[in-house]
């Protein structure tokens, strides 16, 4: 089994893959006579087809503990897939380029760390792992491709790999 670093997500080292939302450091504008402030388009949506449509969904994802175990990946080929926790539940996400041959490239996988007030979109075609909400039942709101074509490849991975929450962690 392969140990999978864990990183702190940052919207560059997220970039290749999507977008990481967050509004830490975002600008923003007053709306509804300066009772709320704005933080304008966070994630850049994508659908693509023509039975496509966005839709807005809720999810609830078991919690999982590390390590984690990761043997498989899937990719949305015709529309982003942004995730949302509204529990302030932390996840990981674990994103590979695409291979010459089509699948994941598991030399460039990733893991990263997604804090309970951030969300993130993965780009159409992004190889990404199924949610893992982390030691707690994470609810989330899930933004993506509605529609008739199918919207998710799914492909084993050649090596099992290992995610640890610190390098101590047997």
């Amino acid at each position: 089994m392969v140990v999978l670093k864990l990183q702190t997500i940052s919207k560059q080292r997220f970039a290749p893959f999507g977008d990481l939302i967050e509004i830490a450091d975002t600008p923003w504008f007053p709306i509804n006579n300066g009772t709320t402030k704005r933080y304008h388009d966070l994630a850049n949506v994508q659908v693509l087809g023509k039975d496509g449509r966005v839709g807005i969904s809720l999810a609830k994802g078991e919690a999982f503990r590390f390590p984690l175990t990761v043997s498989m990946l899937e990719r949305h080929p015709v529309g982003s897939q942004a995730w949302l926790p509204f529990n302030q539940t932390p996840f990981v996400v674990v994103v590979a380029p695409n291979g010459p041959d089509d699948k994941p490239l598991e030399s460039g996988l990733q893991a990263f760390y997604v804090e309970g007030h951030q969300g993130v979109n993965y780009h159409v075609g992004t190889w990404h792992h199924p949610l893992m909400a982390i030691d707690q039942v994470g609810d989330f709101i899930v933004v993506d491709r509605i529609g008739e074509t199918p919207n998710c490849d799914e492909v084993d991975l050649r090596q099992t790999y290992q995610i640890k929450r610190s390098q101590e962690e047997a």
